[in-house]
């Protein structure tokens, strides 16, 4: 039954393809984000990532070899939790911090659930949760874009939450990453671009990403800050980590439904979740919180919304 339950996760993409090439796939996606984020950030950006990426493949390898399991560091599913956990971090946190989150990603939010597949929760999110409510100084003290000295800057979802968005930030600065945030989230044009390939390739499909992106922007407008309909949904969507999160951390196979219409529930779910935390909640952002949540509801929609059974045979 364990072995059944992988396959259908791993089925998403229709295509047939072996995991290992869906996982470096999605990595080489994911590259147009990480060289922005190094553009816009400098290359601490570089360390950071070197440091998750390194330590989640040495942390799988590791407890496979003493488990006397068959090593599968290979297949890419390490490197990719260690790379989104980078993308999901400040360019200027302490180098210990990717590394203790890398090994609680893979030792306790996948390995500890029985590995890829088995696991309920994404990873990545989760060890970012770990490290937000561990080191909270580290995780939201943000460097200003293209800066050369130690100067902090918050995040435009932070500025919305404390009533001081500076009306220099455009939707084009938004869409460029010129903004304080997160390595991977803050250069949209970059994240779509490796969203498109990934489309292109059919390994991701419209129904959680699109659910996910139009709920979040429909709610931003209509409990706007001025009473009903008055919200910029525009700003929310391109704001924070909702595109990073949409198209390439809610739509994982391991963590999110098996048919379509349970993913499209999930992808509404997230965007409930993600704007009641931004309009409503004492934290700016809720994108992490919103999938780790859903990931959590993913097997009951699995059971009330299941496989219809072929008719072939």
């Amino acid at each position: 039954m364990g072995n059944k339950s992988i396959d259908l996760n791993f089925s998403h993409s229709g295509r047939g393809d072996s995991l290992s090439k869906i996982m470096w796939s999605v990595v080489l996606s994911l590259v147009p984000a990480g060289i922005a984020g190094m553009f816009i950030f400098g290359l601490n950006t570089l360390w950071v990532s070197a440091a998750a990426i390194i330590s989640a493949v040495l942390t799988e390898a590791g407890i496979q070899l003493l488990l006397k399991k068959k090593v599968t560091i290979s297949d890419g599913s390490a490197f990719l939790t260690g790379l989104l956990l980078a993308y999901n971090l400040p360019p200027n946190v302490p180098i210990f911090l990717p590394i203790i989150g890398s090994v609680f990603a893979i030792a306790i939010a996948k390995q500890a659930f029985g590995g890829l597949g088995h696991n309920i929760f994404n990873p990545a999110l989760a060890a970012r949760l770990f490290l937000m409510f561990s080191w909270p100084a580290f995780m939201t003290s943000f460097p200003k874009p293209f800066a050369c000295d130690a100067v902090t800057s918050a995040t435009p979802l932070a500025l919305l939450k404390w009533g001081k968005l500076p009306g220099s930030i455009s939707y084009l600065d938004l869409f460029l990453g010129n903004r304080g945030g997160c390595i991977g989230e803050v250069c949209i044009l970059a994240l779509l671009l490796g969203a498109v390939f990934l489309f292109i390739k059919g390994y991701i499909s419209w129904h959680i990403p699109l659910t996910y992106i139009v709920t979040c922007g429909l709610l931003a407008y209509v409990f706007g800050p001025n009473g009903f309909f008055s919200g910029d949904w525009l700003f929310h969507i391109l704001s924070g980590g909702l595109i990073l999160g949409a198209f390439f951390m809610a739509t994982d196979y391991a963590t999110s439904p098996l048919t379509r219409k349970g993913q499209i529930v999930f992808g509404i779910g997230c965007g409930i979740v993600t704007m009641a935390i931004r309009l409503r909640g004492a934290y700016p952002e809720g994108v992490s919180c919103a999938i780790l949540l859903m990931n959590a509801v993913t097997p009951l929609i699995n059971e009330y919304i299941k496989i219809q059974p072929s008719s072939a045979g």
